[in-house]
């Protein structure tokens, strides 16, 4: 089998660019190490800002008085006797403080189940065998969008069942592998429903616009609704790109060796139809209490559903989301015997976020330290009045902000990580010259996807790789780059585009919320 490269002896300039970013982003320490290596930069930064007298004058929503108030912000050392006396003990309250180490604890004993009894799996199965050859591509891109909901388990599952379905239909595996990946990684952030990671950089950007308005809540649907839309505008070009441009550069392949998929079995057909029952019940327990207007989980005062106890337990109700149809999915199927396995499977897929809790602790330090200290404040005033003065704010600075993200995403491929260390400088600040945090989140997010996928430090990327290996022998991490570019750039081209129009006529990114303050 001919590699994709077709045996070129010459990395053109394209590789030897993507060579450089993988020799800059293998040689940067790890996550943690880096929010640690930027804490102590934050106390020592603190103390040459305070003893030389930094402070910002600004105005604030005082919610008490119910106006615009004048503030002045003044650096504090985080060094000085005082600041070591108020941190030092603060240290593991900054860790089980953090708002995304309780909602990805919470959300993921209920993924944990649905993931773990094969509910997750089955479901994605049954649709792509559904699927006719004409429309292959686009279902395939579409399904690797939904699996983002339930994390990663997209790359482990989805993407060879990609590979697989294009061979039943005697079209290229690589193209079946590509276009999967194209729709579980460079679609993370578009969804119809809202996924594990959306409480988390909600809760993120919350944190951040608390040093300079308290008040304001990021909630998780704050982009629900151009995810959404955004989920048809990455199909359709995940879909187009794959049988326009990457399918049709793709050599000959023999199929002879060619092996189905497993079918599906009468227990799981069994355990879908449990599931399917318990989650109709569940959703209609929930909207009884939430659609009348005197329920029970509305706000008792207003009637209101944004800030209500539904939209403060969301967490929760996400968990429940997976959790109820996880385990009749289980009875249904013979997978669960006793409520033992239901632990097991929760125990099991905490345990696989044990990395996430460590880079969570370094993290909620960095956080903690740079709010304490009021640099972020001060950045993000001098910022956003040096922005003003250039005239370069609106729109022309939200996608400048797309392309800025898309390109550090190539050396620091931890979507949370990058977030958690942008958005105390980049939300305040843009919102300082009238962009809500939603949109900031959200332009973000734009960035970070549209590059995973020829980001070779993306850490299922060598996963991926190995996947495309058994079809092509020759397949590196060259040939999958090579290979992802045309979703990347069509990608962040297209989603740009679509944030540039929500924008200019004033739409809702979610319930709430809108681009502008």
């Amino acid at each position: 089998m001919k590699s994709i490269k077709a045996n070129k002896q010459k990395k053109d300039f394209l590789m030897k660019w993507l060579d450089r970013i993988e020799k800059v982003g293998n040689s940067l320490p790890h996550p943690a190490t880096i929010f640690f290596i930027l804490t102590i930069i934050v106390a020592l930064i603190s103390m040459i800002a305070s003893q030389s007298g930094v402070q910002v004058t600004y105005e604030i929503y005082d919610a008490q008085q119910k106006k615009m108030v004048e503030s002045t912000v003044k650096a504090v050392n985080i060094l000085s006797v005082n600041g070591i006396r108020t941190m030092i003990p603060k240290i593991v309250s900054n860790f089980t403080g953090f708002f995304a180490l309780g909602t990805v604890f919470t959300v993921m004993l209920g993924v944990g189940v649905a993931e773990g009894t094969g509910l997750l799996s089955t479901l994605l199965r049954k649709a792509a065998h559904s699927t006719h050859s004409k429309s292959l591509a686009y279902v395939v891109v579409f399904l690797g969008i939904i699996s983002n909901i339930a994390s990663s388990a997209g790359y482990v599952v989805l993407v060879p069942l990609g590979a697989v379905l294009f061979m039943s239909f005697k079209r290229h595996p690589i193209a079946g592998l590509a276009a999967t990946f194209a729709g579980v990684s460079g679609g993370w952030s578009a969804n119809i429903l809202l996924g594990t990671n959306d409480p988390v950089f909600a809760g993120v950007s919350t944190q951040a616009m608390a040093m300079i308005n308290p008040n304001y809540i990021v909630h998780p649907t704050g982009n629900w609704y151009f995810s959404v839309v955004s989920t048809v505008v990455i199909t359709f070009i995940g879909g187009f790109i794959t049988e326009k441009v990457v399918e049709p550069r793709l050599p000959e392949y023999d199929y002879s060796k060619f092996i189905h998929t497993n079918d599906i079995t009468e227990a799981e057909h069994k355990g879908t139809r449990w599931a399917l029952i318990s989650f109709l019940i569940y959703i209609v327990v929930v909207l009884a209490m939430v659609l009348p207007r005197n329920s029970i989980l509305r706000n008792p005062q207003t009637g209101s559903i944004m800030q209500s106890p539904f939209m403060s337990g969301i967490i929760f109700f996400m968990m429940l989301f997976f959790l109820i149809p996880g385990i009749f999915f289980g009875i249904g199927s013979g997978k669960l015997k006793s409520d033992k396995d239901i632990i097991d499977l929760m125990t099991k897929s905490i345990s696989g976020l044990s990395g996430f809790f460590v880079l969570i602790f370094f993290a909620g330090q960095f956080v903690a330290f740079f709010t304490y200290s009021n640099l972020g404040t001060i950045i993000s005033v001098k910022g956003a009045e040096l922005l003003e003065k250039t005239g370069f704010v609106g729109l022309p600075l939200i996608i400048t902000f797309v392309i800025f993200t898309a390109i550090i995403n190539l050396f620091m491929a931890v979507d949370t990580a990058k977030w958690a260390l942008m958005a105390p400088i980049f939300v305040p600040m843009f919102y300082k010259v009238g962009l809500s945090p939603e949109l900031t989140q959200m332009a973000y997010r734009i960035g970070d996807s549209s590059t995973n996928i020829i980001s070779p430090l993306m850490p299922f990327f060598p996963l991926i790789v190995a996947f495309a290996q058994k079809y092509d022998d020759e397949a590196g991490m060259g040939t999958l780059v090579s290979t992802m570019v045309p979703y990347s750039l069509a990608f962040l081209i297209g989603w740009t585009l679509l944030l540039a129009i929500w924008y200019i006529l004033g739409l809702p990114l979610g319930p709430g919320a809108f681009p502008l303050v």
